[in-house]
């Protein structure tokens, strides 16, 4: 089998859960990951042989794709904010729209003659706390996490990128444990806010893929960790400091008026598509 028929079958198998756009992009970033083949060099020599390790190797990730297991899993890696980051499925896959929210945070604190001491809750693969300290190299940056592996992963990512951060294992939830954290000029998280209710009109390779527990939280209490980071911050954020929040874009006013109640300034941001998925507050 030539290389330019492996790419094209791989391609079409692919439509079947992709769109032409998704499959091609995931096609080449496929053999290029996992052969080393770019598009430019199958273009160039379409009729060269594939070995047959090659090819299985080909095979077999297309029927990981072909289960919907999204192809930052399967190949262990993700962009974020220019930084390739190790990923798993003990953590989210970054989305452009925490991205987003970094780069606001990074606008704000470069205006700054201060170091900032930042705290964010819910490190997942480190994106957020990384993306941070190598564009605010003086910033002192803590980063807490409930899930063991997911820390794991975030301190590999960390020293891959020289990124000198303190992670801790913490239940945020729970109260007692914030005496152990520090006070802040800016907190910042995205943190668990799909309501279990919803969790049907997710997409395949979210649900059986990315991990419950940074997903979901309860019907009953779905801003349980907005009200806690609002309590929390009234003990732990110097005055002016930030809070930065990624938010459901249903819930944005709804975790917005939980800081007003406390806070001088409260704003909502729309994202690039135009919904309301970041709420910014002011101590």
């Amino acid at each position: 089998m030539t290389i330019k028929e492996l790419y094209r079958n791989f391609l079409i198998e692919l439509q079947k859960v992709y769109s032409l756009s998704e499959a091609t992009a995931i096609t080449d970033w496929v053999f290029e990951k996992k052969i080393s083949l770019k598009r430019t060099e199958i273009i160039k020599n379409p009729d060269k042989m594939i070995t047959p390790a090659a090819k299985k190797l080909i095979q077999s990730t297309l029927q990981e794709l072909l289960q919907h297991k999204p192809v930052q899993y399967v190949l262990g890696e993700a962009w974020f904010y220019h930084m390739k980051l190790k990923v798993n499925e003990h953590v989210l896959i970054p989305r452009p729209e925490t991205e987003e929210l970094v780069e606001q945070l990074i606008a704000d604190r470069k205006s700054k003659l201060t170091d900032p001491v930042i705290l964010d809750i819910g490190a997942g693969s480190g994106c957020i706390p990384i993306a941070i300290k190598k564009n605010l190299p003086a910033s002192v940056v803590t980063s807490i996490d409930v899930s063991k592996n997911a820390l794991a992963l975030a301190k590999e990512n960390a020293e891959m990128y020289n990124a000198h951060i303190s992670f801790l294992e913490m239940d945020f939830l729970n109260e007692n444990n914030w005496q152990k954290l520090p006070v802040c000029d800016v907190i910042v998280s995205n943190p668990p806010y799909i309501p279990i209710s919803e969790k049907e009109k997710l997409n395949k390779n979210v649900i059986d893929y990315e991990p419950y527990q940074a997903l979901f939280v309860p019907d009953l209490s779905p801003l349980i960790f907005y009200e806690k980071i609002a309590a929390f911050g009234k003990d732990h954020l110097h005055h002016s400091g930030k809070i930065y929040l990624e938010t459901h874009e249903d819930y944005a006013s709804a975790v917005a008026a939980i800081f007003q109640k406390e806070y001088p300034t409260v704003m909502i941001k729309k994202d690039i598509f135009g919904k309301e998925r970041m709420v910014l507050v002011t101590a």
